[in-house]
């Protein structure tokens, strides 16, 4: 039986736009109220995609979100016609506006965790979607998120799907942008390493001062019930508290792993030495390649500025492993000379590829937030939705839909104009028949 990791990537919606929403990201908040290209970012996003097909990488595609969302709005006392919602909303909170209108979802990494069948307790891959509960304008994400994920893997026999967890901070969960799978070959029983950035229930615990920690321990636990993952094949480990009040929101901004590799830098964990210690002791087959960056060669500040860590390490059918890279870390020049030395220094990473991904940069993201890791067996990818998956054909397909209904800049008093809610309405109501992933959306179920 053949194994695969096919990467989902989130596909940038019609109302792409920088609203600055999201408190301990750096990028996030220093592009708010930039006037952003949702054409553009789309395509930017689609390049990607296409071009890790082309390598040889099994590739899908997951529906955006409804934006501005109107379902949200009218449960917080916003009544009238649509436009009329859109109208007082704009006018009576801003905050709230500009939430609903959030772009966030693209950022498929926090879209659910995902364990692949090899590792859970049924044989099916499970999934279960982030409740991303520290964040109100993402909060509104897991009901539509688990919609799609049921409309791109239906078959129960083959696959899991969960709720997400309760809304509460308790069980803050952000999805796989903390949840690391290692493993010797991606159909073999591997070890889950989930991150998290503090304790819910035992304030005696280290924790960041300055940024929220977003995901909690007991999240982490709860998913690995869920999924029904054994004790000895799963890793928990807390995130560095000083990271992040320096604007490591997620653990995919300081650590990224693939396989056998897992690529962090030096101020990444909390008791690193423990952590990576009992990460080998239960990855049994052979030793895992820990490639630590220092601060002295690329500080905190370069690698969240540059996303060095939010690249995707990802395996060829040559059998090396390659970074995909978005160009800013090309042009920072301690990252380029990290990348230059990484490749010459005998691990599994032989090469780096960098991408243009300046629309998402902006807002947040690098190219490993764009996209959602599902490991499967041939058998569980044939019971895909394979008018998600990317070929020659669904890409043209889904260019011109871009073309066809997006955008070339977006402002935020376009965020408030009917016809845009109109324009994108259309649009994911025509994606949805060209992903054939069903009535996702609450304006088509109403």
């Amino acid at each position: 039986m053949k194994q695969f990791e096919v990467n989902f990537d989130g596909l940038v919606g019609p109302t792409h736009n920088y609203a600055g929403l999201s408190f301990g990201n750096v990028a996030s908040l220093n592009n708010a109220n930039a006037v952003s290209s949702p054409k553009q970012a789309a395509k930017q996003g689609l390049a990607k995609a296409k071009a890790l097909s082309d390598m040889g990488m099994m590739q899908g595609i997951l529906a955006p979100q409804e934006r501005p969302d109107i379902a949200t709005l009218r449960r917080l006392g916003f009544t009238g016609s649509d436009a009329r919602v859109l109208e007082s909303a704009a006018k009576q909170s801003r905050e709230i506006f500009l939430a609903c209108c959030s772009a966030s979802s693209m950022w498929t990494a926090n879209a659910a965790t995902v364990s692949p069948s090899a590792d859970t307790a049924d044989g099916r891959v499970h999934f279960t979607p982030a409740n991303l509960t520290n964040k109100f304008h993402r909060s509104l994400e897991p009901k539509v998120t688990g919609n799609i994920l049921r409309g791109t893997f239906s078959d129960d026999k083959y696959f899991a799907h969960h709720n997400h967890l309760p809304d509460n901070e308790h069980f803050g969960d952000e999805g796989a942008a903390n949840h690391t799978r290692l493993c010797t070959n991606y159909g073999q029983p591997g070890v889950e390493l989930f991150v998290y950035g503090r304790h819910a229930f035992d304030t005696t615990k280290p924790a960041p001062k300055k940024y929220p920690a977003r995901q909690t321990l007991e999240a982490c636990q709860a998913v690995a019930r869920l999924h029904g993952l054994a004790d000895n094949r799963v890793v928990y480990m807390q995130q560095n508290p000083d990271v992040i009040d320096q604007g490591v929101f997620h653990n995919d901004v300081i650590a990224v792993g693939n396989q056998n590799v897992l690529f962090f830098h030096e101020q990444a964990f909390y008791q690193k030495e423990a952590g990576l210690s009992e990460l080998q002791t239960k990855f049994e087959n052979e030793p895992l390649h820990f490639i630590e960056v220092p601060t002295a060669e690329v500080s905190v500040q370069d690698a969240v500025k540059t996303y060095l860590f939010n690249t995707q390490i990802i395996t060829l059918p040559s059998g090396d492993m390659t970074i995909i890279a978005p160009t800013e870390c090309e042009e920072n020049e301690a990252v380029k000379r990290y990348l230059d030395k990484l490749v010459t220094l005998g691990t599994p990473i032989k090469s780096v590829n960098y991408f243009d991904v300046k629309q998402s940069m902006r807002n947040g993201g690098g190219p490993a937030c764009l996209r959602l890791r599902v490991a499967m067996n041939d058998q569980e990818l044939a019971a895909v939705n394979q008018n998600t998956l990317i070929n020659e054909t669904q890409f043209a397909r889904l260019n011109a839909w871009v073309d066809k209904h997006y955008r070339d800049e977006l402002s935020e008093d376009d965020l408030r104009d009917p016809q845009l809610l109109i324009e994108s309405r259309s649009a994911l109501d025509e994606l949805t028949q060209l992903l054939n992933i069903g009535s996702v959306y609450p304006f088509q179920q109403n």
